[in-house]
């Protein structure tokens, strides 16, 4: 069990992620108490949701290790735990020396966060490593022995909601290991406070124009989540890339970036590839960002200052007006 009382303060560890992390005080606050319980955790939302920022914000303020491991189909066991280096052992043999530690045999020995991003990604063999690691704090590996857990060590992930593509169910026997965070999308001031951030730290600052044009942008993106043609609409990234492209584009085109030449344009740069038609529909993404661009910035995109110098659709789409 952890020792709170070598834990800097919660009330101003929460305080100090809150600053860092918009609009998730209530997941941070139940992220602190399961970490200082010395639980294992699961943070499931869509993404773009700040699930892994929440956790790298914890490590840092906790002063924790972290080691990562982006999960896929690929992902193996031995990739996770580690492996002895073959050509090492022609010559030296299975000397604890020759083994080269994955992320997982490093968190257990350096007391880390084990950071698994996209869970329920990750083949069921290697998840199987996993039951005795968080039962047990330890492992075992053949010729080598057993690994076992240093003070600190934690296997902390994020994933998607099971419905999304590639996405496979979590057995019983790992999530009976690990407490659950539940994450939905920020509220629509949470959403403009992080893409003002994330603009102002890519740009060094925001001019008038540019937090202006940010509203009608996170609306925009928003609408991308609930339009019945679409199974899954942007996540936040999408309104941060649509303003700075937005911005990038009106200086190359020399004309205000809510205009059609420019504002469109950079919608359908940004979100057309991140959202997903829904099964059955006779309609693409392009079309389907281009009324909602139309209906939020109330002009159709052959006005304002004409189609001169606009950049058409990608290939294959078909934009009606």
């Amino acid at each position: 069990m952890a020792d709170a009382s070598a834990s800097p303060d919660l009330h101003q560890l929460v305080e100090q992620l809150a600053a860092d992390v918009v609009g998730r005080r209530r997941e941070i606050e139940l992220s602190v108490a399961a970490i200082v319980a010395d639980r294992h955790i699961v943070i499931e939302g869509p993404p773009g949701t700040g699930k892994s920022t929440l956790l790298r914000a914890l490590a840092r303020e906790l002063g924790i290790g972290f080691e990562f491991v982006e999960g896929n189909a690929e992902l193996t066991p031995a990739r996770v735990v580690g492996h002895f280096d073959p050509a090492r052992v022609l010559s030296e043999g299975y000397d604890p020396d020759v083994f080269v530690p994955g992320p997982l045999a490093a968190a257990l020995r350096d007391g880390s966060l084990l950071y698994i991003e996209e869970l329920n990604r990750v083949p069921e063999e290697t998840l199987n490593v996993l039951i005795t690691v968080m039962s047990e704090r330890e492992i075992t590996v053949p010729r080598l022995g057993r690994l076992v857990a240093a003070d600190g060590f934690r296997l902390v992930a994020a994933m998607n909601p099971f419905d999304a593509v590639g996405t496979a169910r979590i057995s019983g026997a790992v999530s009976d290991r690990m407490c659950r965070i539940a994450v939905g999308y920020q509220s629509t001031a949470d959403e403009r406070t992080i893409v003002s951030r994330a603009v102002t730290s890519q740009t060094g600052g925001l001019d008038d124009v540019t937090v202006a044009g940010i509203d009608p942008i996170v609306e925009l993106v928003r609408a991308t989540r609930t339009h019945p043609d679409l199974r899954v609409g942007s996540s936040v990234r999408g309104a941060i890339d649509m303003t700075v492209v937005a911005n990038s584009l009106a200086e190359l085109r020399g004309a205000p970036a809510n205009s059609p030449s420019v504002g469109l344009d950079a919608a359908l740069v940004a979100l057309s590839g991140r959202v997903r038609v829904r099964e059955g529909s006779t309609r693409t993404a392009e079309e389907i960002v281009t009324e909602l661009w139309e209906s939020i910035f109330n002009r159709s995109a052959s006005d304002g200052d004409g189609a001169e110098g606009k950049v058409t659709a990608p290939t294959g789409a078909t934009i009606s007006h």
